[in-house]
């Protein structure tokens, strides 16, 4: 899955790589967290002819996704990711996958490791950022909630796959990473059903991306500085003690 990622670059260079129309400027976030608001690129309407303007635009929209039918938000769960293999037939996600496909740029994401208790090893946190820096574009899903008094909320989910061998050591799941030639096509609700970018859904190539081990401060969300994603060196896993058992004099392990 994919709870916490970061978007730390400017908006210019996120403009650059997404090709949409000029957005307020945002400030780096280095722990975004679901509920929070998040960026997302979405197709619009297409420009005139002759007009060298982008038919792509950004908005604001809430993480955690919501579909349409839900009554009350509040009885529903937090829907922060969709699974890729089953996001088109799901009723939650079936509608947004053919019409509202989104991209969600981010500079990486945060992942957790977290062994069995019998390993004796504690959890690790990573930051797991493109080997060679710059955005990314994580494949989403967009659906706009209306309550019964009128007022709407834009809201979104990061989709995932399986993880590739490169990252499987640590989750078995990761956000599926649309390249950028392959950004109008999964945009392109209009003309590309669900089945017709089935290809682009699965696990990036193994080096895309490298994994950092950083602290467990991450896990707040008060916690926002660029401190998140200093490296820090792995625990190696406790070995047993070892201690003389009264009963019998003979050494036991605890």
């Amino acid at each position: 899955m994919c709870g916490r990622f970061a978007l730390t670059e400017t908006e210019k260079k996120v403009r650059e790589l997404l090709g949409y129309l000029e957005h307020e400027d945002f400030p780096a976030r280095f722990n975004i967290a679901p509920t929070q608001p998040i960026l997302v690129v979405v197709s619009g309407d297409r420009q005139e002819r002759g007009s060298n303007l982008p038919d792509r635009r950004a908005l604001l929209v809430r993480w955690g996704f919501t579909p349409a039918w839900v009554k009350d938000p509040k009885e529903f769960p937090l829907l922060i990711n969709a699974r890729a293999e089953t996001a088109i037939g799901k009723a939650s996600f079936r509608a947004a996958m053919r019409h509202r496909r989104i991209l969600i740029p981010a500079s990486g994401f945060y992942e957790w490791h977290r062994p069995s208790k019998e390993s004796g090893e504690k959890s690790q946190a990573y930051w797991i950022r493109p080997r060679h820096g710059g955005v990314i574009a994580f494949a989403g899903l967009m659906e706009t909630w209306s309550s019964a008094d009128g007022s709407e909320v834009d809201t979104g989910a990061i989709l995932t796959t399986s993880a590739n061998r490169a990252m499987r050591p640590i989750h078995d799941r990761m956000p599926v990473v649309v390249k950028p030639e392959d950004f109008t096509r999964w945009l392109d609700c209009k003309t590309q059903e669900p089945r017709e970018v089935l290809d682009l859904m699965g696990p990036v190539q193994e080096d895309f991306f490298e994994a950092i081990p950083v602290s467990d401060r991450v896990n707040k969300v008060a916690n926002m500085g660029p401190e998140l994603q200093v490296p820090v060196a792995i625990e190696p896993p406790a070995k047993p003690s070892k201690k003389l058992d009264p009963g019998d004099g003979q050494l036991s392990l605890l």
